[in-house]
Order: C-alpha cells, then sequence, then structure tokens
C-alpha cells in the first residue's frame, strides 16, 4: 500500500469482531446486503477520510468527515464519527459487486508506520 505523508492509517475492524489484534478482515457478504466497517484512532484530530482501493490501483478517498459532524452520507455510503470514543464507521446500504474492494481510514494526524498492519477486504457476491 502506498503510504501518506500527512495522514496516519487506521484500520477498520469489523462490527462483531471478537479479535482485538488488527490484521487483515475478509469480509464477504451477499448483494443487496448492508454493511458495517469500523476504525480507532488514538490522538486528537480535526478530519478522518475513509478510502477504497481496488485491486491493484491506488486508494482513493471516498467519504472525509469532519469533528463537528456525527454523520455524514454520501450516497449508499454513510461516515459516522465519535469523537468521545476516537471511533469511526463507514456503512454501505444495498452493496453491489461493484463495492468489492479494502476499506481503510485515515486521520489528519502525523503518519505512523506501525498503523499500517491490517485493512478490510470486502467482498460482494451477486445475489
Amino acid at each position: 500500500l502506498p503510504l501518506f505523508q500527512s495522514s496516519s492509517l487506521l484500520w477498520p475492524r469489523m462490527v462483531n469482531s471478537q479479535q482485538e489484534e488488527e490484521k487483515p478482515q475478509t469480509l464477504s457478504i451477499q448483494e443487496g446486503e448492508n454493511v458495517t466497517m469500523n476504525c480507532s484512532y488514538k490522538s486528537t484530530i480535526s478530519s478522518l477520510q475513509w478510502y477504497r482501493q481496488d485491486s491493484g490501483r491506488g486508494p482513493v478517498s471516498i467519504i472525509l468527515i469532519r469533528t463537528n459532524e456525527r454523520e455524514k452520507p454520501s450516497g449508499r455510503l454513510r461516515a459516522t464519527l465519535d469523537t468521545a470514543n476516537r471511533r469511526s464507521s463507514l456503512s454501505i446500504s444495498a452493496s453491489q459487486t461493484a463495492d468489492t474492494a479494502t476499506y481503510f481510514c485515515a486521520t489528519d494526524a502525523q503518519f505512523s508506520p506501525g498503523t499500517c498492519s491490517s485493512y478490510t477486504n470486502l467482498s460482494v457476491a451477486a445475489a
């Protein structure tokens, strides 16, 4: 994965995941299902971005949420930000096969190499 000089990459954890260890996650769902991915951060931030990365391509920012926003919808996507608990979530409603990608979040904090250890691979199968 390319490194972001001005961002701290934070790797999402899946809802209901029992594992605290942040490692690659693979989530397989059926087309039409809703999905939510979570990530957490450790420092004070002013904004957080969610990225998607298609196989063989670089990451693309898909939604940015600022600390004065609790929720930000964007089409079928919805990001939430809980600054009290330092968490964010990304929800995709009515998933499509085109949503198959790798998802992760990044803050405006300084990049920390130790955070590049996990991400979520989402696979959406045709119904």
